[in-house]
């Protein structure tokens, strides 16, 4: 797929580029009807406060999509949390999903099934950009796992070579601001309650004691244990004896 280029840098870049006309428009209209250099000057710095003032709304804008998202929380967990955290997050899209296991995978960290079509997915919860071993890693898992296509998600984006490469493999490049629309997207309500994670049930109401919200019985690798319902934005655990 082509590379997005941010919506911040999108918004930034049509502000820069009407400025430039905005400002040319009203220094040189101005001029050419009062023949006045301070009524220019007056016009022109009221037109350099409207602009910053734009700009500022597109930042306050941009800062409260960021905490919407929750994506510093992302950029704070693991790779197996990350991995966790994207079949919660396609489970909600209204994918079946199946995480493969953490050795020998074939290039998948997740199955996804929609439809009858089968996509294998390839997290990477990275501090940099994402280089073209992962789109051969995902382009491979697609034989492997009969899929139709592969998707590669991350956190942070893609060097130049990734994208170019992903466009002749089938493999779909999923960027930070790729993931933050699939998550601001449950937040508008166009996808149903996501399944439970990890056969996650309610603890007879129990909150947790460090965010207040409901705390709810998960079987992990290592037993049971109880969780928050607002992982990953709080990560407190406690362990459970329960007999399975």
């Amino acid at each position: 797929m082509a590379r997005r280029k941010s919506k911040a840098k999108q918004q930034e870049k049509f502000a820069q580029g009407l400025l430039g006309l905005v400002l040319f428009a009203s220094v040189l209209g101005t001029y050419s009807l009062t023949k006045s250099f301070q009524t220019t000057i007056i016009v022109t710095g009221l037109t350099v406060a409207v602009y910053i003032a734009i700009l500022s709304m597109i930042g306050i804008k941009q800062t409260q999509r960021l905490k919407r998202s929750g994506i510093a929380e992302i950029d704070k967990m693991e790779g197996i949390q990350f991995e966790r955290y994207l079949n919660h997050l396609f489970q909600t899209h209204g994918y079946k999903t199946q995480l493969t296991k953490a050795a020998g995978d074939y290039g998948a960290d997740l199955l996804l099934l929609k439809s009858g079509r089968r996509v294998v997915v390839q997290a990477k919860r990275y501090s940099k950009n994402v280089g073209i071993q992962a789109v051969q890693e995902a382009q491979a898992s697609i034989a492997h796992y009969k899929a139709a296509e592969a998707w590669v998600v991350t956190n942070s984006d893609y060097t130049d070579a990734a994208y170019e490469l992903a466009k002749s493999n089938r493999v779909k490049l999923i960027n930070r601001e790729g993931l933050i629309d699939l998550i601001l997207s449950i937040d508008r309500g166009s996808v149903q309650p996501p399944a439970a994670e990890e056969s996650a049930t309610a603890v007879e109401k129990r909150e947790c004691p460090r965010c207040g919200h409901t705390l709810l019985l998960r079987n992990g690798p290592s037993g049971s244990f109880y969780g928050c319902s607002s992982f990953p934005k709080c990560r407190y655990t406690e362990k459970s004896n329960r007999q399975d």
